[in-house]
């Protein structure tokens, strides 16, 4: 009979292998200044973003800030939280249902859905909601995370 030792993936990553239905969260409340740094790194410059009359008059009826500001939250969480330090994107899906304006409170959340077991790769159930609990965001992610630690 042979027997198969599946190799750990996850020796090495920081914070370990993270267990399905374990999530994280974070929270914090869009600026000004985001939209500026933002169309700094990017070139959007949007009038939607910078145009106060032209955006009341649009169909969002504010300033609203760009996508990857809203997406954006999902980025520290996934690297800061869970799965952690060393983690970065391999994939993602998202659909931006709701235009999330300058000002408002948004929470990023991630629930772990899948783990590999022979390699640091998850998959993750993600979204950003408002402060009145509007889904802004959803969607998923497979992330890869790097052993950082010493082995």
């Amino acid at each position: 009979m042979t027997v198969h030792v599946m190799k750990d993936g996850w020796a090495g990553v920081i914070r370990g292998r993270p267990k399905v239905g374990a999530f994280a969260e974070r929270a914090r409340r869009t600026q000004p200044q985001d939209i500026d740094a933002f169309a700094k790194m990017t070139g959007d410059r949007n009038p939607l973003h910078y145009d106060k009359a032209l955006a009341e008059a649009s169909v969002f009826g504010k300033l609203i800030v760009q996508g990857g500001i809203t997406s954006g939250i999902l980025n520290a969480v996934v690297a800061e939280d869970l799965p952690g330090p060393g983690s970065v994107f391999l994939e993602v899906s998202w659909k931006f249902v709701k235009a999330v304006g300058v000002g408002e409170l948004i929470t990023g959340r991630v629930e772990v859905k899948e783990v590999r077991g022979d390699k640091p790769i998850t998959k993750l159930e993600t979204s950003v909601r408002n402060e009145a609990g509007e889904l802004c965001l959803t969607g998923t992610a497979t992330v890869f995370t790097v052993p950082l630690a010493s082995r």
